[in-house]
């Protein structure tokens, strides 16, 4: 699947759920949760211990039904790593021209992680697909409305600190697509072992964003 195709699956999908820090043994059950509620793209974090063994079992297992990337990249080297390990997608926490470049090699939809007006328009310049906004939360829905204003053409995720409150905001404000953490793969469910509780989730972020998008 080429680049433009995969993107657009993933704002389809509207939601990547963000798995960070879980044992490699529980990838299968939150994915499965995780489908369940209808989430379709999933992102695992490099500084999750064992990320890119984690990365190669879903891509493997879940591919047909799931998208999965690799989130947390730092660099270049750890682009490559994480594509050749079956990641379809990338994202950053910082804009990182080493990382665009390795993504575009390798024709894989990057999102990297900005902050100011500066480096989203930079980020767009670059070619990437579209550009992550972190910490999302920190800034609010409103942040995104006032980009939109000067920078229409830039497609904007919204990640960090994105809520089943305001989930609706960042959509209806220009975000096509958010990222998801803690909020739905939660800590506290998956020590539990509720992966029901995660299915529940998932199908309110779902429904959420089905609603704003209405």
């Amino acid at each position: 699947m080429d680049q433009t195709a995969l993107y657009q699956r993933i704002k389809d999908a509207g939601i990547v759920a963000i798995i960070r820090g879980q044992k490699p043994e529980l990838a299968a059950p939150i994915c499965d949760a995780l489908l369940s509620g209808g989430v379709r793209a999933v992102e695992v974090t490099l500084n999750t211990s064992g990320a890119l063994d984690m990365i190669t079992w879903l891509a493997t297992h879940y591919g047909q039904e799931v998208i999965v990337g690799a989130g947390t990249v730092l660099d270049g080297a750890s682009a490559r790593a994480a594509i050749l390990a079956g990641a379809s997608f990338v994202l950053t926490p910082a804009l990182n021209p080493e990382t665009i470049t390795m993504c575009h090699r390798y024709s894989i939809p990057v999102f990297p992680g900005a902050m100011t007006p500066t480096e989203v328009l930079t980020a767009w310049e670059l070619g990437v697909a579209a550009v992550k906004v972190f910490p999302a939360g920190r800034l609010g829905p409103g942040y995104f409305s006032d980009l939109r204003g000067p920078l229409p053409q830039v497609d904007l995720m919204a990640v960090g600190g994105v809520t089943i409150e305001n989930v609706g905001q960042f959509i209806k404000a220009g975000a096509v697509a958010l990222g998801i953490g803690g909020e739905l793969v939660s800590r506290a469910l998956v020590e539990a072992g509720d992966m029901n509780g995660i299915a529940e989730r998932a199908r309110a972020f779902v429904e959420a964003v089905r609603e704003a998008r209405n």
